[in-house]
Order: structure tokens, then sequence, then C-alpha cells
């Protein structure tokens, strides 16, 4: 008889799942790793250690809470160790891949015995819409989840080799995923060229978040912060972000506005956001991590789609 263990991608869809009745016991995987300094070895004493430190610092989580949140909820998961089929419930964006690519790397180190399946929601309809977990219905959720993709042992060493690429000291090797094939990863090509673009661009030293921040702040002229904050969650792609993600953009580029209430930027905001300035010398962080690489040794070369190193 075999058992049965779900794995999510946050508490809201935890809700929702849970209201669909499914055998099997859940757990949520409570963590942002496409932000901050991540290792390979996910779940070890280091890895969480440089986990808190990034979160402690940039978003003032407490060890309490993030015991409390997080490890409380990872050591639930090591503790199911009967269960030998694995559902792992994440999207197509950004945030999620990178989750899902950790989750997979710590199954393959520690149930290698079990049979892993995946339900990933994107593409649901014949729109060009993506759509997350939570915004379908029981109906659509039961059909993925009837036809989920059972991973082989390529696949999986597959996610297991792309996170190690994600948490190595070069992003350059990223830029070859494409050749690779998707095997049955949907997604996940275009979550890594999402990534890369994180880095600065040649063209002002912003990179493709925050150029996209500036740009919307002239084009949508909000009257607050607040409705600011809706419409980048609106519009922002394939990254997935959060509110408190966007919070800290905004306020990194804030010398480029000269108001928040209405939203409005400088003329130098202005000159930067149409490559008459660069601003990489001002935002210039070395100890900002994505994945393993640090964020301002790199940059994006937007007319040719590559990365390049200092």
């Amino acid at each position: 008889m075999s058992s049965l263990l779900h794995i999510t991608n946050g508490d809201s869809f935890t809700t929702k799942l849970k209201s669909l009745k499914l055998k099997g016991d859940i757990i949520t995987w409570r963590e942002m790793l496409c932000e901050g300094k991540t290792l390979t070895n996910v779940g070890s004493e280091s890895f969480w250690k440089t986990r808190f430190e990034f979160l402690n610092k940039n978003y003032k989580i407490s060890k309490s809470r993030f015991i409390e949140l997080t490890l409380k909820e990872y050591r639930s998961l090591c503790n199911h160790k009967k269960q030998d089929k694995i559902v792992l419930w994440f999207e197509y964006d950004l945030f999620c891949q990178i989750n899902m690519l950790a989750v997979i790397s710590w199954l393959m180190a520690h149930r290698p015995y079990a049979e892993i399946s995946l339900v990933c929601s994107g593409n649901e309809d014949e729109t060009d819409r993506l759509y997350g977990l939570s915004e379908l219905t029981d109906a659509q959720l039961l059909h993925l989840y009837e036809n989920r993709t059972v991973l082989t042992q390529d696949d999986v060493e597959f996610a297991d080799y792309v996170w190690q690429l994600y948490c190595s000291d070069s992003p350059i090797r990223l830029e070859q995923l494409k050749s690779y094939g998707h095997y049955q990863f949907s997604y996940l090509a275009d979550a890594m060229a999402t990534h890369l673009k994180r880095f600065p661009t040649i063209k002002n030293g912003l990179n493709d978040i925050e150029n996209h921040v500036l740009q919307l702040a002239i084009n949508e002229k909000p009257t607050s912060k607040r409705e600011f904050l809706g419409i980048i969650l609106k519009n922002q792609g394939l990254y997935g972000y959060g509110d408190t993600q966007y919070e800290r953009t905004i306020a990194r580029l804030r010398p480029l506005f000269s108001s928040l209430s209405p939203v409005r930027l400088t003329r130098k905001g202005k000159e930067i956001l149409e490559g008459k300035s660069n601003y990489y010398s001002s935002l210039r962080d070395n100890e900002a991590y994505l994945g393993g690489s640090l964020k301002y040794n790199y940059l994006y070369n937007t007319a040719s789609d590559r990365i390049l190193k200092l």
C-alpha cells in the first residue's frame, strides 16, 4: 500500500488543496529562494544559516519567526519518511520554479526511492494568460492532478543539475538551458531566462525589474504607492514576486522618485530610464546575491540576451 505526500508552493494554495480532500499529507514549502544567496546542499545547517541571514537582514525576519514558519515545516518534511509517492504543486513563474528545483534536489538526496510527480500550472486555456494554482477551479485542479507528470530519474537529475548551476558563482552556463530541451519542465527555460534579466543591464545599470518599475511609473501615473504596487504586481510577467519584494525594489530606487503620492520620477530617473545616464555605481552592493552569483559582478546585454562577467 503506497502512501502519499503533497508539497505545495505556499500557504494560500495549501488551504485550497485541503478543501479538495485528496488523500495524503500536505507540507508547505515556505521559502523565497529566488532572492538572496543559496547553497546547493538544501536543508543543511549552512543552507538554513545562509537563508536566515538574508531574510533577517533584508526582511527583518526574526529567528523565532523563521523557526516557526520555515524550519518547523521543513522538519515536518524530514519526518515524512514513509511516503513513496510525492506530488509537487508549483507554478510557472520564477519564484515557484526556483523553489521547485530546490525541493527536487532535496528529494533526490533524501528520498531516492520515492516516485515524484509534478502538478504545474500555467497555460490552462487558449489565451496567452498564465494561471497560478489558486486561480484555478476545483475541477481544473483535479484535472491537473489526475494528469500530473511523473518525473523520470533523468528529469530529477536534470532539475538537480539546474539547481547546481543556479547556486554556482557564475550564471553564464544557464544561458545554454534552452539547448538542453525542457525535459518535463515546461516553464523552466523561460524562468531561467527571466532570472538572467535580474542582473544589471549595460544600458543603465538597472536590471529588467527596476527598468520595468520606472517605466510603469511613467506610463500608469499612479496616484499613490499602494496603487503603484498593485499595478506592478499585475504587470510583472514571469517573476511571481510578492508585494514585500517590490517594496524593496521601490526603496532601492527611491532617490529616482520625486514623489510616491502621486508617483513621479525625478529628471535623473527619466534620464536613467532613457539610457542617458547610468545608475550602476549607486546601486552596486557587494553582498547582493542572485542564487550563488554576486549580482553586480555581471552585466546583462539586452541587445544580445547574454551575460557578461565584469
